[in-house]
């Protein structure tokens, strides 16, 4: 091994070409490793993202095309090394990224090797990320081959000295072999600027296929060696990528394409039945409380919290407090959203630390869920106040103690609504099994009284349904009532009028005839004559 680089005589920590690898088994699936390719171009000021596959000479690539504004050779650099992150909120945006280190360890999750070509309004770049190659090369340590172009437009393209050495690597080690099918390739980039990664040496399964799943029409599925697929007991954003990118943000400004197709992305709290939006939760260590979501899911198979950061899904499904007892169906079909940006996610993304902020978030949600599956149905519209957090702590302690010893019963004499219960002492004649059995009943009634509880609130609900409608019928009745009277008389006043208008006549031709008879006309002229 070569000398060690120093610093003021002090020797320099190196990374070995074997981290790469290392680094990429942190994610357990490759849609999270997916989502941090995404999540690179979503922090910038990209509007829209492509993600295909493709094949280039004899290599199945996957690509993801953005149409950001590119990267200059400063940033290819820090993209290609390890814990360099500067990115800046964008137009009141926070960025998601912060540990500089999503596209190294996503991208190498996925395949051997990866190559990225961006166009900016400076210039064209080009840098390589490939196992394979320093494989091939027998490094030491991660070389990253970086070439850049400062004028595009140019017809004759002068490489810089300094970039010879990268630009014959990347055209031996790359699916581009000469210089014009890797100008072709930066040329093609849609638009004046965006970039294009090329991922290639796919995983494979044990079965010697590739891990994503190419044959769905417009989606990339995940191919499972042990697990069937077609479970409906699983969730499908574990094996679609469509379904997984459709919630992966809380609310998006840019578009997410998947083999040729947009993603209809939308809140997953939107589409949940009884949902209540009234409950909130206040760290210590911010000043306002936090929204939460709580709603039944469509599929009741499916559910548990959806929780997210700086408008991104870390954790999806996670079940806490009553869901973890399937016995007593409470919260059962339950979804819980709640966005913890005062959390610190894992490195890849897919947890949060397992600090105290994070144990009391998880005490004060189950809690919460305990109430709202107690309330829902019982009067939907009914405000749910929110109790001190130090009073939430105490009032949800017991009833976490399953995450730890699920199977163990309850002994403290709290029943799953945190009222105490008449305890009685073993020693008084009562047997361990007896108290068991006791403590078992005890449970049964609380949990059926929570259920009449709920189907009164539901028949109450109903009937006041059905007197709205009563109400409204007879308002209509009445109004028919009214018209048809007003009917009635209007024809007996037509009616009237015509009998004295015959009456009327009548006697004018009585009168008619009286004259005539009294007063009998005289002899004409002529007949006087």
């Amino acid at each position: 091994m070569a000398a060690a680089k120093t610093d003021r005589g002090i020797p320099l920590s190196t990374l070995s070409t074997k981290f790469l690898h290392t680094n990429s088994t942190s994610h357990t699936g490759p849609f999270s490793a997916i989502a941090e390719l995404i999540d690179n171009a979503y922090d910038p000021d990209a509007k829209e993202i492509w993600i295909d596959k493709t094949q280039i000479k004899k290599n199945e690539c996957l690509t993801f095309r953005d149409n950001g504004s590119g990267v200059s050779r400063d940033l290819m650099h820090e993209m290609l090394s390890f814990g360099f992150s500067d990115k800046k909120a964008v137009n009141g945006k926070p960025p998601i990224g912060m540990y500089g280190n999503g596209f190294k360890c996503g991208s190498m999750r996925l395949g051997k090797d990866a190559i990225i070509l961006s166009k900016s309004k400076n210039g064209l770049c080009v840098g390589m990320l490939s196992q394979t190659y320093l494989e091939k090369i027998g490094a030491k340590h991660i070389s990253v081959p970086i070439i850049s172009i400062r004028k595009p437009e140019a017809k004759q393209i002068k490489w810089r000295e300094n970039d010879r050495a990268s630009l014959r690597d990347i055209l031996a080690h790359s699916p581009f072999n000469t210089e014009e099918e890797l100008l072709t390739e930066l040329r093609a980039i849609e638009g004046p600027t965006g970039t294009k990664i090329i991922i290639w040496n796919l995983r494979s399964t044990s079965e010697g296929n590739t891990e994503l799943d190419f044959t769905t029409a417009n989606d990339i599925r995940i191919l499972y060696d042990d697990i069937d697929t077609s479970d409906t007991s699983v969730p499908e954003i574990h094996s679609s990528l469509r379904a997984y990118c459709s919630i992966l943000y809380l609310e998006t400004s840019m578009r997410i394409n998947i083999r040729g197709q947009m993603v209809a992305t939308h809140n997953i709290s939107e589409g949940l039945r009884y949902s209540n939006n009234l409950f909130t939760y206040k760290p210590d260590s911010v000043e306002q409380k936090i929204p939460i979501t709580f709603g039944d899911n469509k599929s009741k198979e499916h559910y548990g919290l959806m929780m997210y950061y700086k408008n991104r899904l870390i954790k999806a499904y996670h079940r806490v407090g009553c869901q973890l007892r399937a016995k007593h169906k409470i919260g059962i079909g339950v979804i819980g959203v709640i966005e913890c940006n005062y959390l610190k996610p894992t490195h890849n993304k897919q947890d949060f630390e397992d600090d105290k902020p994070y144990r009391n978030t998880i005490k004060a949600l189950a809690a919460k869920l305990q109430d709202y599956s107690g309330n829902k149905r019982k009067n939907s519209s009914a405000n749910v106040e929110d109790t001190d957090d130090s009073d939430e702590m105490a009032y949800n302690d017991h009833r976490l103690q399953e995450t730890s010893t699920p199977n163990t019963p309850q002994t403290s004499g709290e029943g799953t609504s945190g009222t105490k219960r008449p305890r009685r002492n073993c020693d008084r004649g009562e047997s361990e099994t007896d108290r068991v059995l006791r403590s078992s009943a005890a449970e049964n009634v609380e949990i059926s009284r929570e259920e009449l509880l709920v189907a009164k609130g539901r028949l109450t609900q109903e009937k006041q349904d059905l007197a709205k409608q009563i109400d409204e019928l007879s308002a209509q009745v009445e109004k028919w009532k009214k018209e048809t009277c007003t009917c009635k008389q209007y024809r007996a006043s037509l009616k009237r009028e015509v009998n004295n208008g015959i009456d009327a006549l009548r006697n004018k031709v009585q009168t008619l005839g009286k004259d005539i008879r009294t007063h009998p006309p005289g002899p004409t002229s002529q007949q006087h004559h």
